[in-house]
Formats: structure tokens, sequence, C-alpha cells
């Protein structure tokens, strides 16, 4: 966005991993080097052509021994905590770090005050009063559910949704985790009746039909959203663009307003028909 993607020279994710177009390009050319899983970087080729500054996510907190790899090398380390963020505005505002350090003051603010303005037209405070359901289902049948309050339940309600889930409704977990796993059953009773349902592709990858989410399982079949056709998915670029929020925001608001009624195509969210 500040068109400062050529100072990155090395990445953690492969080519397939990948969902913005331009960084899935430069993997390809070669322009950005794959250097092995965050967890165990092949350090012989990061030391060949050694960058001026590692930038990690906080998930670097686990492993000790890559930062300490790093600092022999002569590394600097950044670890990127915009996750921890409490609100999509504050994930995004990072971009302002990025622009000090690359010398892009100017087009960081830029963005970000569009963005802010953006934001400002879709956030008008009031509730549509419509439920939304946020989740997928993993290989062993649990359901991983947003815990309440985290970025995405926010973004919701800040497109005038209602996250379906309550903190009284869900035994929290004390832990950095945003999201959790719940059994299909308290799913079932939490979420049946929500106006609508978007299941998250990130993990378990999207779903495209109404017949596919039921082979994940059956019981969705008795969800309002699923008999009313309020079922949307994530596209697979979501949570890289972290500089979508507001687009992300107006589909959600699209979607709880109904304005997204007769399309099956938005900027992150899909029909599932």
């Amino acid at each position: 966005e500040i068109g400062a993607l050529s100072a990155v020279t090395q990445t953690t994710y492969d080519v397939e991993d990948w969902y913005l177009p331009s960084v899935k390009q430069a993997v390809q050319d070669g322009q950005i080097a794959y250097i092995g899983h965050y967890k165990q970087p092949d350090f012989e080729r990061i030391a060949l052509n050694p960058p001026k500054l590692a930038v990690f996510s906080t998930m670097i907190e686990g492993t000790p021994d890559v930062r300490e790899k790093l600092d022999e090398l002569g590394i600097p380390l950044l670890v990127d905590s915009s996750a921890l963020e409490e609100t999509p505005l504050g994930r995004m505002e990072w971009i302002k770090l990025y622009g000090l350090l690359l010398g892009k003051t100017e087009a960081a603010e830029s963005f970000f005050q569009a963005q802010s303005r953006k934001l400002d037209d879709i956030c008008t405070g009031e509730s549509t009063g419509k439920t939304v359901a946020f989740f997928y289902i993993s290989s062993n049948g649990s359901v991983n559910v947003r815990k309440p309050g985290d970025y995405i339940s926010k973004m919701i309600e800040l497109a005038g949704g209602q996250y379906i889930f309550s903190a009284d409704d869900l035994n929290v977990e004390e832990n950095a985790l945003s999201t959790m796993n719940i059994q299909m059953e308290a799913f079932y009773a939490g979420a049946k009746d929500a106006d609508y349902l978007i299941y998250n592709s990130t993990i378990d990858g999207a779903v495209s039909t109404i017949d596919q989410l039921l082979q994940k399982s059956p019981l969705l079949a008795d969800f309002a959203a699923v008999q009313s056709g309020n079922v949307w998915c994530t596209e697979q670029n979501m949570f890289q663009q972290t500089t979508g929020a507001a687009d992300m925001i107006a589909d959600l608001h699209a979607v709880v307003t109904g304005e997204a009624d007769g399309k099956t195509q938005l900027t992150y969210l899909h029909r599932v028909q």
C-alpha cells in the first residue's frame, strides 16, 4: 500500500501460502526468497543475504532458539504485535511504523487517513440488530469461533451487526488467542438462530455451496441462516490483507444491512449458494 514491497527480501511463507497477488508474484519471480517455516528457517540461506531487519509476528515468542540465532547473526528483530491491537483501525495504524522504517511516512499517513475516513462513513454507530456467527469446523468436528471482543467480532459490530456469542455464552480461556474451539452442540445452541453465518476459509479452505457446508456437519441444515440463504464465506486473502480492514467492514455492513442481497461476490466475502 505504500510502494515498499521491494524492501522485503525473504519470507517464511511459501508461494502457495500467499493470497496477495503482488507478493505471490514476487516469491515466484525470486524477488522474495522463501527461507523455510518461521519455527525452523534456513539460517544458512539467511546468512548469505542477511537483511537489515527481521520482522516476526508474536508467534516468535514460542521459538526462543530462532531469536537467539538471529541475534548471533547480528540481525535486529522487530516483533509485530499488531495482532494484539483491540480494534481493526489499531491494527491498520501499524502501517505508520513501516512507513517510518522505510522512508514512506507521507504515503503511510495518507493511506491511514483515507481508510479512517472510509470507516467514518460506514461506522455510524447504528445497529441493525442482525446477529452474525463467524466460524469454521475443524477436522475433529469441533467448531472454531472468535472470542467475544476480538477484532473480527468488533468489525461485525462496527459494521452494524451483532456477534452472536457473548462472554457469558462461552467459557472463554484466558490466553492471547483470539479464537477458541467449542463442541458442535454448544455452537448449535448458540448460533442456530443467527441471522447470518460467515465461514472462515483461512484454515479449512473455502466452501462454495451449501452442500459442501453440510458435508462438514449435517446439523447446519437446521440453522436459520442456512434455510434463508444468508451464508457467506471469507476469501482466503482476508487475514493477510491487514490494510483492507475498512473494505472488510464495508463488506460486513453490506451483508447485515441487506445491501449485499442479490450479490454473490464482495471484496472479501462470497455467498455460499
